[in-house]
């Protein structure tokens, strides 16, 4: 039992340690620091992508938003992937007013792989972009955006997440979680570690690379979460992502259980692919590089193992009780400590949030009531993806046709 005891007093360490750091680095996201100086002035050449499989219903209405934008149109062009299509999307985008790349290839059916091909071509061509800018089809964009993302070249930065927002927060408790994850990602994650210094992540869409990096690098990724990994790559070369506040893209959300669930079983085993294909050079990254950053983006890594590290010590607490070395009392503390910083203190986190952001609350009750079942079904879908995790790459449905005036 003494072993044990040392094991619990160790596990205590590391688990505080590590939520600890992550706290303090969030409360950065409240300071409101200056903006970054020009570095040149310049209109840069911007492509627009839009991997679609299957979006007839919305990719006209993103298309339509980019074509609205408050930049030079002879700066922007608009290309849709229509990969492995099976209804009319190809045309739809046509008829919108889109350069359309259709691809067919059955072995390889995710946006990762859709982005190598269409870029790798790009290359080839030896076109003369400065920067993409790669969009979900069911995105609706601000019409500022590409003139936010001109602006953060010429502030020298390469790679840039921009402002992911939902435009169905309230659609169902579903879409409500994801609505109020996203959003408290995007302050206490994103914009914290940009105010200090540490980098950012790619979040799936809305984003912006600046095109020298593939012509010298490519677009090679092999996980079911490219954002994730394009982003850990570029982290562990010693490169700092950047964070576009004011640059808006709109995101449609699952209102279904059923369906989120599929969504976020893929995340959790792309985050587990990162886990076994990077840490290493995460690792070797710390140790060349030698900066806060490069560790902070192995700590993002942990966040399963984390989970896995406190289940480990809910059991040792259990079976030093079990054993006469702890009173019921002090294990019922133990395991509400753990539902407290689970279930409850994320409604507090929300309704932070909803309040920094200006948001309205009422419309978002029920969502707040709800998070601590989306964030627990989360804990089950790291669980199952643990024991079984399945690589099937599978389609989310979407259907809002919501135009961009609608949102603002």
């Amino acid at each position: 039992m003494d072993y044990l005891g040392v094991l619990q007093i160790a596990l205590v360490w590391i688990i505080t340690i590590f939520w600890l750091y992550q706290i303090l680095i969030s409360a950065t996201a409240l300071i409101k620091l200056k903006d970054k100086p020009l570095i040149t002035n310049k209109k840069h050449k911007f492509m627009a992508i839009i991997p679609a499989h299957n979006e007839a219903g919305v990719v006209a209405n993103l298309i339509e938003s980019l074509k609205n934008q408050d930049y030079d149109k002879n700066l922007l062009d608009i290309y849709v992937i229509a990969d492995n299509c099976t209804d009319n999307t190809a045309q739809v985008a046509r008829n919108a007013g889109a350069i359309v790349y259709e691809r067919f290839d059955e072995t390889k059916k995710t946006k990762g792989f859709a982005l190598q091909w269409f870029l790798n071509k790009k290359v080839e061509d030896g076109s003369d972009y400065d920067a993409f800018c790669v969009f979900d089809a069911d995105n609706i964009v601000m019409p500022d955006f590409i003139t936010q993302m001109n602006k953060k070249l010429c502030q020298g930065e390469e790679i840039v997440q921009g402002y992911r927002d939902i435009k169905n927060p309230t659609d169902s408790w579903i879409s409500a979680g994801y609505a109020i994850f996203y959003w408290t990602m995007n302050r206490f994650y994103h914009l914290a570690r940009y105010n200090v210094g540490l980098s950012p992540l790619i979040n799936g869409t809305g984003f912006m690379v600046k095109m020298d990096i593939v012509r010298k690098e490519g677009w090679n990724t092999k996980t079911l979460t490219e954002d994730i990994e394009f982003s850990l790559k570029s982290i562990a070369k010693g490169r700092k992502l950047g964070w576009a506040v004011d640059a808006k893209v709109y995101d449609e959300q699952p209102i279904g259980f059923k369906q989120s669930w599929s969504q976020r079983s893929r995340w959790t085993v792309g985050h587990l692919q990162c886990v076994r294909y990077y840490t290493v050079d995460l690792i070797k990254g710390i140790a060349k590089n030698k900066t806060l950053m490069n560790f902070d983006g192995f700590l993002y890594i942990l966040g399963i193992p984390m989970m896995l590290i406190t289940f480990l010590l809910l059991t040792i607490n259990s079976i030093i009780y079990a054993a006469g070395g702890m009173t019921g009392i002090e294990l019922i503390l133990n395991y509400g400590k753990y539902l407290f910083a689970t279930f409850l203190l994320p409604i507090a986190t929300a309704l932070l949030i909803l309040i920094l952001d200006k948001r309205p609350i009422r419309p978002m009750i029920k969502g707040l009531l709800a998070y601590p079942l989306f964030l627990g079904s989360w804990i089950l879908i790291n669980i199952k993806c643990l024991i079984k995790p399945s690589v099937k790459w599978e389609k989310i449905n979407h259907v809002r046709d919501i135009k961009i005036n609608e949102v603002i």
